[in-house]
C-alpha cells in the first residue's frame, strides 16, 4: 500500500456488496443497501450495466465470499452480544458498512474501526457525500501500522482491557507477513477473557481449483500491480493448530460444507460457499 494512499482493495468488496443487494436472489445473505450508490461502481444502475459480468461464475465466487465473511462475523458478533460483549473492533475496517446499519441492540456496543488514516479519510468522505452521519457509539482509531502497533493505537481508544471484546478481521491476513498476523493474534490472545476474533484466510493455490483457482490468480495479480501484494496463505488445520498454540481456548472453523449448509442452502441465483477464502473464529 503506498504511503498516504487508501487501500484500494476495499473498493471491489464493496461494489460486490452492492451488487448482491441489486442483482441476487431473496433471501439476502447479507442486507447492506448502504453499499449500494456509496461509491462510484455501487449505484443500482452502474450494477445493473454490468450484470452480464457479474453473473460469471468467477464473479460469483468473489461475490459469494464478501458477503459470506461480513454475515458470518456479524452473527458471531450477535452471539457475543447475548452474553457480555459490548466492544467490536473492526481491524482493517476499509468500507464495511455495519456501523451504518446497525440492529437496535447495537446501540449498547461501542465500535472501534481500525484503518490506515488514508483509508479512513476516504470512508469518511464518502459517507458525508452520501449524507449518512457517524452514529454515537462509532469511533474511528486512525493506525498507520508502518508508525505503531496495534496494541500501542488502541491504548489511546476507549477500548477497555478488563472486558472482553469481539474483532473482526476480513479479507487482510494474505496481504500481510506471518509475522504481521502472529503480532495481533498474540494481541488479541492477550484480551480479556470471552473476547474472541473471526477472521479469513486464504488457501496456497494447490489446495483450489476451478473457478477459485482463477479468482485466487486473478486477486494476486490484481493486489500486485496496485502495490498490495499477497504474502501470506494458509491451510485450515496447521493453521487452527497454530491458533491453539498461541493460547486460544477455543478455535471454530467454518469450513466450505459447514458454509453451505448454513447460509447457501437453497439459493436460486447460483451462489455457492467459497473454497479459496474461509474463516476461523477463535476464542480467548
Amino acid at each position: 500500500m503506498e504511503k498516504g494512499r487508501a487501500s484500494q482493495t476495499a473498493i471491489g468488496p464493496a461494489i460486490m456488496r452492492a451488487a448482491h443487494q441489486v442483482i441476487d436472489s431473496n433471501p439476502k445473505i447479507l442486507s447492506d443497501p448502504i453499499t449500494v450508490g456509496l461509491l462510484d461502481g455501487a449505484s443500482e444502475d452502474q450494477i445493473r450495466t454490468l450484470e452480464a459480468n457479474l453473473q460469471q461464475p468467477v464473479a460469483k465466487v468473489m461475490r459469494s465470499g464478501f458477503v459470506l465473511r461480513s454475515r458470518f462475523a456479524e452473527d458471531r458478533l450477535s452471539e457475543a452480544f447475548k452474553t457480555r460483549t459490548r466492544q467490536c473492533i473492526i481491524l482493517g475496517a476499509g468500507l464495511d458498512t455495519f456501523a451504518y446499519r446497525q440492529p437496535e441492540w447495537a446501540a449498547d456496543l461501542r465500535i472501534l474501526e481500525v484503518d490506515h488514516p488514508a483509508s479512513q479519510d476516504f470512508k469518511r468522505d464518502l459517507l458525508v457525500k452520501a449524507g449518512i452521519s457517524i452514529p454515537p457509539n462509532v469511533e474511528f482509531r486512525p493506525i498507520d501500522f508502518e508508525q505503531t502497533t496495534l496494541k500501542e493505537g488502541l491504548a489511546a481508544s476507549s477500548l477497555d482491557p478488563e472486558l472482553p471484546a469481539f474483532l473482526s478481521w476480513l479479507g487482510v491476513t494474505q496481504y500481510l507477513t506471518q509475522d504481521a498476523i502472529e503480532a495481533t493474534l498474540r494481541f488479541v490472545s492477550s484480551l480479556a477473557g470471552g473476547s474472541q476474533i473471526v477472521f479469513t484466510f486464504v488457501l496456497p493455490d494447490e489446495s483450489v481449483e476451478g473457478d477459485d483457482l482463477l479468482v485466487a490468480q486473478a486477486a494476486a495479480s490484481m493486489g500486485e500491480s496496485i502495490g498490495e501484494p499477497w504474502l501470506t496463505r494458509f491451510e485450515a488445520e496447521p493453521l487452527r493448530a497454530w491458533l491453539l498454540e498461541l493460547g486460544y481456548s477455543d478455535v471454530f472453523h467454518l469450513t466450505p460444507k459447514l458454509a453451505s449448509e448454513r447460509y447457501f442452502a437453497g439459493r436460486s441465483d447460483g451462489l455457492r460457499a467459497p473454497v479459496l477464502e474461509q474463516l476461523m473464529c477463535a476464542s480467548v
